[in-house]
């Protein structure tokens, strides 16, 4: 098989790397690919549409001089955009010197009904006679167990939905409610089980819908006078995703028209998946034979995560986009945003459009201003495994080490100082500190903030590894 593709890229990459940041060549180089080189035409595969959009803004002119100066005059780029895990073409081509301004077009938003039903009903979820095969599930495709990154924070939620997904209806989690605050996931793992359910089980009529669309429904319908038609179609779906079960409070009507419906569904097996901001027991205006129908299952929260998920999260979104960035920056945006999972994707998403529009680089310094303006200059909690991290990091020594049993001088005095920061910049308590950072009791723990406090005064040298360890951690 011919490498010449590779071979010319190559040649491309050598006069590129003497003419970009070394920074913008690992992120927006490195994991571009040669796929082929037909009559002075190099297809080149890059892993995102935002990666393609970035090329096109920031580095048309170095890429169309560079490949004129390896193929000669007539030589032209064509891209390859991988979309999701598949390499596929994308549906456009951008090709030098005429450069394509042409963007991906949004797909269309999935509808209820088939594209073979009828387009002009205005209701399509209220249809005398409709068949269960025409149902679309109303399923966001990247919601995946895949794509949900596990942790403490979600465990028992995740393994509860994918022991769901494996046999709906057929487990002791009928219903399944999982709760916690905006911004946790709780629709991610909620659709997440309805798309696992529904490639194990075809046939099985699955769907997600949220409170405020129901009760929209169920309004429409009763002034049509179909509230049968209404009631018959959710009383035949076999997987029923109900988001936001919050949002019924007050509703008298719609409570007791959901109240019949589950009642149908899990008298006959099939499975309820509901969501919520708080538990059935603190949740305020409504009914209790609903609220003790909440309970029949199991109740699983979603509280926030920690920093390592944070971090999983946020590598999972830079992968997922095709891109390359320094841990000091992801590490950054994860110890400042800690409250949201939204808010915490949302950021990088801000973070790499900031990059894109103003033509900067991706660094500390970027992320910094973005993020302060972002969480309003609030005082952000630290958590003790980023101060560890950030201890460890400064020593070049891994994470683990202060864990590990030993008396050697340069461990004790990280870990020393690890705890010290711990105190005075968190709210655990000694014996908290101590668990986490190497399993010691809370006498060790004062024990090592007291002999950093005396260092300070005494040594020059650990006095500056405090002061530098101090700054980062308060950047």
């Amino acid at each position: 098989m011919s490498k010449e593709h590779w071979i010319v890229w190559e040649k491309c990459l050598n006069i590129i790397r003497d003419n970009v940041p070394s920074s913008s060549y690992k992120t927006w180089f490195e994991p571009i690919e040669p796929v082929k080189l037909e009559e002075r035409v190099l297809t080149i595969q890059v892993p995102s549409a935002f990666f393609y959009e970035y090329l096109e803004e920031q580095f048309i002119d170095i890429l169309r001089k560079t490949l004129r100066k390896v193929l000669g005059v007539g030589a032209k780029l064509e891209y390859n955009v991988v979309i999701g895990n598949n390499k596929k073409e994308s549906p456009y081509t951008v090709k030098y010197p005429t450069v394509s301004s042409s963007k991906l077009e949004n797909k269309p938003l999935s509808i209820p009904l088939r594209s073979d039903e009828k387009a002009s009903i205005k209701n399509p979820f209220i249809i005398p006679g409709i068949q269960k095969l025409h149902i679309d599930p109303q399923l966001k495709p990247d919601n995946t167990f895949e794509n949900f990154v596990e942790g403490d924070c979600n465990r028992l939620a995740r393994s509860a939905g994918y022991a769901v997904a494996q046999n709906p209806g057929g487990t002791a989690f009928n219903p399944l409610m999982i709760y916690g605050n905006s911004g946790l996931g709780k629709t991610h793992l909620a659709q997440a089980i309805g798309i696992e359910a529904k490639e194990k089980f075809p046939d099985k009529v699955v769907l997600y819908v949220n409170a405020n669309k129901f009760q929209t429904q169920f309004t429409e319908a009763t002034r049509n006078n179909n509230r049968n038609d209404f009631l018959n179609f959710y009383q035949m779906i076999d997987i029923l995703i109900l988001d936001d079960v919050h949002e019924f409070a007050g509703k008298e009507k719609t409570q007791e028209t959901f109240f019949h419906i589950f009642n149908q569904l899990h008298q006959s097996g099939k499975q309820l998946i509901l969501t919520s901001d708080k538990p059935p027991i603190e949740l305020k205006g409504m009914e209790q034979r609903l609220l003790s129908r909440f309970k029949w299952g199991l109740t699983a929260d979603l509280i926030v995560p920690d920093f390592e998920t944070r971090m999983k999260i946020l590598r999972r979104k830079v992968y997922k986009d095709g891109l390359v960035l320094e841990d000091e920056v992801l590490e950054y945006i994860a110890s400042h945003i800690s409250n949201n999972v939204r808010e915490l994707e949302g950021a990088l998403v801000s973070l790499l459009a900031q990059s894109m529009l103003n033509k900067k680089e991706i660094t500390l310094d970027l992320a910094s201003k973005l993020i302060n303006k972002l969480v309003k200059n609030s005082k952000r909690e630290l958590s003790i495994e980023y101060i560890s991290k950030v201890v460890c990091d400064y020593f070049n020594m891994p994470v683990e080490s202060l864990q590990a049993k030993t008396r050697k001088r340069e461990i004790v005095q990280a870990r020393q100082i690890a705890m010290f920061f711990s105190k005075s910049l968190t709210k655990y308590s000694l014996a908290s500190i101590g668990a986490q950072i190497g399993n010691k009791d809370h006498a060790t723990v004062l024990h090592a903030c007291k002999t950093v406090t005396n260092l300070k005064d005494t040594d020059k040298n650990f006095r500056q590894f405090v002061e530098d360890i101090e700054k980062k951690l308060k950047m």
